[in-house]
């Protein structure tokens, strides 16, 4: 089936994935890791993208960000998929496609589902075993937005800004939130959003209407099936 049309408003903020083809590692080593956040923080400010959380795993991206127009995040995974595969290519002299296809992403509309977004993506690394907390991992967005680390990719959002009256209380107020794991069922609705491009909160509308309708077999076949339930 294919995916649906994305409708991207301006001033909207989004999560979005992308991965590389057929799940394989678009980052062989941090010198990657290092070229494709160089790439991101150009191309992002010339599209327009303001970005409030990343992180990159050794196969995807995360990205939690605000776009100035509709089509910002469209220009912006464009130019940054020419350049950095043809960077990729040319350094491993290989040829072909690294990414899947054209990246997936869901609509981040509220206060409660922005906090749970971020939360997800930077603590991405531990779920998928790469660290023992957010802040051992490099390629993130945490130690900036919880610690206050320089970070050039990362514009706060009017909601990070919400936390406290000064940059030392929204740390204290963000690292809070990191307190107690996301729940299997957050996760699993922000997995659900991005892969049919609607929102989180659309997603556990969803659940909550059909969990008790199916039985378990039916719901863990389901479950079983989905590529994104086994990937973080």
């Amino acid at each position: 089936m294919p995916r649906p049309h994305r409708i991207v408003r301006s001033g909207e903020t989004l999560h979005l994935v992308q991965r590389g083809n057929n799940r394989t590692a678009c980052f062989a080593c941090n010198e990657d890791r290092a070229w494709f956040t160089r790439l991101l923080h150009d191309v992002s400010e010339r599209t327009g993208c303001a970005i409030h959380a990343y992180v990159l795993m050794t196969n995807h991206v995360h990205l939690l960000l605000t776009a100035s127009e509709a089509r910002s995040p469209s220009r912006m995974m464009q130019a940054l998929g020419r350049r950095y595969v043809r960077y990729f290519n040319d350094r491993f002299e290989r040829t072909g496609t690294l990414w899947e296809g054209r990246f997936r992403s869901s609509v981040i509309d509220s206060e409660r589902y922005f906090f749970q977004c971020s939360r997800y993506i930077e603590t991405n690394p531990v779920r998928a075993g790469l660290a023992t907390r957010p802040s051992d991992y490099r390629w993130s967005s945490y130690r900036c937005n919880a610690n206050g680390a320089p970070d050039v990719l990362v514009t706060a959002h009017p909601i990070y800004r919400t936390l406290g009256d000064d940059d030392a209380s929204r740390r204290d107020a963000y690292r809070a939130l990191f307190a107690s794991p996301l729940d299997t069922e957050a996760i699993d609705d922000m997995r659900v959003a991005t892969r049919r491009g609607t929102a989180p909160a659309v997603e556990a509308q969803r659940r909550a209407k059909v969990s008790d309708a199916a039985p378990r077999w039916a719901r863990q076949a389901l479950e079983e099936s989905d590529p994104d339930s086994k990937g973080v």
